[in-house]
């Protein structure tokens, strides 16, 4: 009896020192495989938020400048190109005074149809004291009527010379006056065609320069036949502006106004001519210069935007990682609007104020935690957001 006891006494003992190992094996092996355990990836990302804006949306095309007005300078009388008072390339105003012929054979004429014109002045108004004098006799019987039918034909007859030499005259002032040389219109001359020295006449096709005028300038430019009913639709809404770009759409040559759509659609490029005034102030724009135009159709209001490169295109078609509250991100089907200027619109899929991811896509799926690297929005600015379609 007392040897079973104690057996029972060392099985019990046993068994303590057995558990207590067992619990101190659990307890190691538990924290072995915590720390063998990675923890949760983080993937790097950058995100922005969708912001709303006014969205101006535009029409895209290209145009050719052309000078609102183009003269050729010409001789309208013979003679001497005895001065030419311009400079090539310089500026000029309306009335300026470029070259002069040789104005003395036309002076003579002036001088000698003014000395005919007085002559026969004073043979009219002599010749009307004798027709005076003529009504007189006649009332008191001392002439013949005839006579002094004649001499009041004699009156007609001059009064009408004196209107031609009015005539001549003014022919001979106007004549004068073509041997002064004036600018039609403010404008920049471009290249001297004639040097002075030479001897010019009114048949000559050349001219002396060409004066251009670049202040205002007009742009003809073209757009798809399929937008007339949208250019239409702006233009009948009020004014539209109308921005010219440098080809590489690097630089902002100025913004003017649409002022006419041609009136009939070019059958063979199926395109519609439109043209534009621009002031041009600071002269960006030239004369047969080839430029991109931009015409704004319309503007979305309230509009929600995101960096364009947000979007994914899938199977399905376009999604953005939308990021949730907790740091993982999901997969969400959007519909995009116009995209310029680095900014999409989201027409559905997507409002105000939640954050999509920017860059580091291609390492997400549904679900994955990420850690946001917030970077500036450059895309956007205080003004409105802008859209553009081809």
């Amino acid at each position: 009896m007392h040897f079973s006891v104690r057996n029972r006494a060392s099985i019990a003992i046993g068994l303590a020192v057995l558990g207590a190992a067992g619990a101190f094996w659990l307890q190691s092996n538990e924290k072995t495989v915590a720390i063998g355990q990675p923890a949760p990836v983080l993937i790097p990302v950058e995100a922005a938020a969708a912001v709303q804006a006014d969205v101006p949306v535009y029409l895209n095309g290209l145009g050719t400048v052309q000078a609102f007005n183009t003269v050729t300078v010409k001789a309208k009388v013979d003679g001497e190109l005895q001065q030419v008072l311009f400079t090539e390339g310089q500026r000029v105003k309306k009335g300026d005074l470029l070259a002069v012929i040789d104005p003395r054979p036309f002076q003579a004429a002036f001088d000698q149809a003014s000395a005919k014109l007085v002559q026969d002045q004073a043979n009219l108004d002599n010749d009307k004291v004798i027709l005076q004098r003529d009504k007189k006799l006649t009332a008191q019987e001392f002439t013949t009527v005839e006579t002094t039918q004649t001499q009041q034909s004699t009156v007609a007859q001059l009064q009408a010379q004196i209107a031609q030499d009015a005539a001549a005259k003014d022919s001979a002032a106007v004549s004068l006056s073509y041997t002064q040389m004036i600018a039609p219109v403010d404008g920049r001359t471009g290249i001297r065609l004639v040097d002075q020295g030479n001897y010019v006449h009114a048949a000559d096709t050349t001219g002396i320069v060409v004066i251009t005028q670049t202040q205002p300038i007009s742009v003809v430019s073209t757009l798809p036949e399929d937008d007339l009913a949208a250019v239409r639709a702006a233009q009948d809404a009020g004014p539209v502006s109308v921005t010219a770009y440098s080809r590489d759409g690097s630089t902002n040559l100025g913004t003017g106004t649409l002022s006419v759509i041609d009136n009939e659609i070019d059958q063979t490029s199926g395109t519609m001519r439109l043209k534009s005034t621009f002031p041009n102030v600071d002269e960006k724009l030239w004369p047969g210069q080839f430029v991109d135009i931009r015409l704004q159709q319309r503007v979305v209001h309230q509009a929600v935007t995101v960096p364009s490169a947000a979007l994914e295109r899938g199977q399905d078609g376009f999604f953005v990682y939308v990021i949730k509250p907790d740091d993982t991100v999901e997969v969400r089907a959007i519909h995009p609007g116009q995209i310029s200027a680095g900014r999409a619109v989201i027409e559905s899929g997507l409002t105000a104020g939640e954050r999509v991811v920017t860059s580091g896509q291609y390492r997400l799926e549904a679900g994955a935690k990420i850690s946001i690297q917030e970077t500036p929005d450059k895309t956007t600015t205080s003004s409105d957001a802008e859209t553009e379609r081809d």
